[in-house]
């Protein structure tokens, strides 16, 4: 297992005074969301959204207000998700507040929601944190949601997808390549009449689990061209524009001629995209490719995934984000544990995967995948 990263939660300074606040503390209120109040019996009651209603089978009886808050590339399958999950929960209703990576699992650190999607794992900081507002069991991981980052671009006139290793990449968004008729580009596409157009590098400004899925891919893929390791939080003296979450990215790219950025692939219509070097063939992104890579990387203990980027194996696309849902093992009573077992098997389901497909356009879980995660979800408990 590759070792973890240190740092991202300094901020959370808050967190061991919520030592003895669950995830629900909120009341699962957080973003102005109402109290939710459980049925009677709740407790005694088979799991809500047990798998059987999660592949469409009878809805449960579960009711009140589930609140995450996190990645925005998850954007448009959560709120899929979150409409989709009413074919098996119809009294439930979940808030979704796509703040970015890095402020979700600071809110659900800090016990302000029930769950957080995550575009990276926690750190070994976090998972500690973690067991202030979730018990001695912490959190762990659901990969739910597993799509490439498309290497987008702006620059009309030029109809073929631009090809680029992973070292053109990294002196792209490095600066060092100023202009799109470089030798280093062009070298790379006979044939294709490429501009002297500058390139305007475009990054995230927030703190971005895309940027840490786009680095890490830079820092084992583009060796010596990229020295900034992998970050969640852009270099800053890199000289770049730069805006809030995906969508930001991408409308200041759509905006400005020769703009290049990374984004969540379901995001980039309209604009053009790299296809990228792996082994001796150029890959464009797809779901199927990005689907590849996971499958063959391995498992970690608390359900991540470790991706192997500098893969050289044909038809995959190693530029992929795998976003989580991270939940606690435990949650302070039985009414919470209902509602999130029943979202969280919702959005594994196959009938939940296929409907976030079809909105976001993102890879579903392999049925392994989906087995693992099933197992910890149907584990979830209510403290003491």
């Amino acid at each position: 297992m590759k070792a973890l990263r240190f740092g991202r939660s300094a901020a959370l300074l808050s967190v061991a005074a919520l030592a003895l606040t669950a995830c629900s503390s909120a009341d699962n209120g957080g973003n102005g969301g109402a109290s939710s109040t459980a049925p009677a019996g709740s407790s005694s009651a088979a799991p809500a959204g047990s798998s059987s209603a999660a592949e469409g089978g009878a809805t449960s009886d579960v009711q009140g207000n589930l609140v995450g808050a996190g990645a925005s590339s998850q954007e448009a399958a959560m709120t899929a998700w979150t409409q989709g999950v009413s074919s098996v929960a119809p009294n439930l209703t979940v808030q979704y507040s796509p703040d970015g990576s890095g402020a979700g699992r600071e809110k659900f650190l800090q016990g302000a929601t029930s769950f957080a999607g995550s575009d990276a794992a926690m750190d070994e900081e976090e998972a500690e944190q973690a067991k202030q507002v979730c018990g001695d069991q912490g959190a762990f991981h659901v990969p739910a949601y597993i799509s490439p980052i498309a290497v987008a671009y702006n620059l009309p006139g030029v109809e073929e997808n631009i090809k680029m290793d992973a070292e053109t990449i990294a002196r792209v968004f490095t600066g060092e390549i100023t202009t799109w008729n470089d030798e280093a580009i062009a070298s790379q596409n006979e044939g294709v009449e490429l501009p002297d157009t500058p390139i305007t590098v475009v990054h995230r400004s927030d703190d971005s689990g895309t940027t840490e899925n786009f680095t890490a891919y830079l820092t084992e893929a583009a060796g010596d061209a990229w020295s900034y390791d992998e970050v969640e939080t852009w270099p800053a003296d890199i000289t770049a524009e730069s805006a809030q979450g995906t969508t930001g990215v991408v409308g200041l790219v759509s905006s400005n001629e020769g703009a290049i950025t990374y984004a969540d692939a379901s995001a980039v219509d309209g604009l053009g995209t790299v296809d990228v070097k792996v082994g001796e063939e150029y890959v464009a992104y797809s779901a199927e490719a990005a689907a590849a890579t996971v499958e063959k990387s391995e498992a970690n203990e608390d359900g991540s995934i470790e991706l192997d980027r500098a893969t050289t194996e044909a038809g995959v696309y190693p530029v992929v984000l795998v976003s989580y849902h991270i939940y606690c093992n435990q949650y302070k009573d039985q009414e919470t544990v209902d509602q999130v077992k029943a979202f969280a098997e919702y959005a594994i389901s196959e009938d939940g995967q296929s409907t976030a497909e079809g909105a976001a356009g993102n890879a579903p879980i392999s049925a392994a995948t989906r087995d693992a995660a099933m197992e910890r979800i149907e584990a979830i408990s209510a403290q003491g």
